[in-house]
């Protein structure tokens, strides 16, 4: 920033943002409480829509299925910027005990998106309080079902949501890293994730006559010992790569040898030639250990979003920036990570970066994303908010 004014501005958009903070955080509480799985959102998608007629926003519902995409127009020409946030929740029982806990039977917002949509919002609302002054476009990409494969993102892109985007930022409330820290990384930052089912059928008889049977648990723990060698010594160790069985289901009576097992499981890798090998060893010691053991089996890989792929300009672009943030205590280069996320689809399309703002709660202890004890420290909302209207606010300036 080289001018008095532009400074002004960024400042002025930092106090509209922390004026809004109660209602974000009362934004978020509502969501939390009436949570809608992948597929399934009603509700959210009109409460979104609702909350950006209000400001006088261009609002298009059903995008791509269930998405809401909104857009401000700025009073002088320049780029569009599209920001977005998620809102789906996932099939979780809450076991918080706070008054704005879940009220939907085994539904939770357990990974934030509630946050990122109650952040964005917020920011919607603050960046229209000056939009006269904008030197281009901002588009607000409300997203559905970002949690089940194949998500939201593709069809909402298949549907326009990224027409006449020049740029697009995102972020993700990270509940294990410090609250105030801003973590990115350019390039490779969030693995491709896939799943697998495996179905050994065996032949079932009786515990006291194993000798008559083929018997598939048996089997099961020896693919299980077999597959732990598929990272270690069938994939090259300057490659990242995670094979995990998470599932086994061979339930019998006690006696009984069971006649067929499923095991389901996770694959995640950041090069394509590497998700491609795995997904044929996996089969080939499927094939080799039942061969083995005189047993058939089905096998289905069914491959989930690509990797997350940040691009290099935009990345260094958020690392300079997000420090301006008042709420800003930190800002780290992070390492790879391994779970995924379908903004990948976005970045294929348009350039961008995707980065993680720590949620973390200051002297409690930080359940991962997904447990069903997951909370965040609600003064993210500020510091996302903050961080994704100043990338807005300087790409802008730096692009008319």
């Amino acid at each position: 920033m080289e001018h008095a004014w532009e400074v002004e501005r960024m400042e002025q958009l930092f106090r509209f943002i922390e004026e809004g903070f109660d209602e974000m955080v009362a934004i978020r509480r509502h969501l939390h409480q009436y949570p809608e799985l992948s597929f399934e959102e009603v509700d959210t998608p009109k409460f979104i829509a609702a909350f950006h007629e209000k400001l006088g926003h261009e609002v298009r519902t059903e995008v791509g299925g269930r998405g809401v995409v909104a857009t401000l127009k700025g009073g002088r020409p320049g780029p569009t910027v599209a920001l977005r946030a998620d809102f789906d929740a996932l099939p979780i029982q809450e076991e918080n005990d706070f008054e704005y806990k879940s009220k939907v039977d085994g539904a939770m917002h357990a990974c934030g998106h509630d946050g990122h949509t109650a952040a964005l919002l917020g920011l919607a609302k603050a960046l229209n309080t000056i939009k006269g002054d904008l030197p281009g476009n901002v588009v607000f990409i409300h997203q559905h079902a970002e949690e089940l494969p194949p998500g939201g993102a593709i069809a909402m892109i298949e549907d326009g949501c990224l027409e006449g985007v020049d740029v697009i930022f995102g972020t993700h409330l990270w509940a294990t890293c410090p609250l105030g820290e801003i973590g990115y990384r350019s390039g490779e930052f969030m693995a491709a994730p896939d799943r697998f089912v495996i179905k050994i059928q065996g032949y079932g008889g009786h515990g006291s006559t194993p000798e008559l049977t083929k018997d598939s648990i048996a089997i099961a723990g020896q693919l299980i010992v077999n597959m732990q060698q598929i990272v270690s010594r069938r994939v090259s160790a300057l490659d990242s790569a995670v094979v995990s069985i998470c599932s086994i289901e061979g339930k019998n009576p006690f006696n009984i040898i069971a006649d067929s097992v499923t095991l389901g499981g996770t694959v995640r890798t950041f090069k394509e030639e590497v998700r491609q090998h795995i997904e044929n060893e996996i089969e080939r010691v499927i094939r080799g250990t039942c061969l083995a053991a005189d047993a058939d089996y089905t096998y289905t890989y069914t491959r989930g979003y690509p990797a997350l792929v940040n691009h290099q300009a935009e990345t260094e672009f958020i690392a300079k920036i997000a420090n301006l943030a008042p709420s800003v205590t930190s800002v780290q280069e992070y390492s790879p990570q391994m779970g995924g996320e379908d903004f990948a689809y976005y970045l294929q399309h348009v350039k961008g970066t995707f980065f993680y703002t720590g949620a973390a709660i200051p002297g409690r202890e930080s359940y991962p994303h997904h447990h069903p004890k997951f909370d965040f420290d609600e003064r993210a909302l500020l510091t996302a908010a903050q961080v994704l209207g100043n990338a807005t606010l300087q790409y802008m300036e730096n692009n008319q």
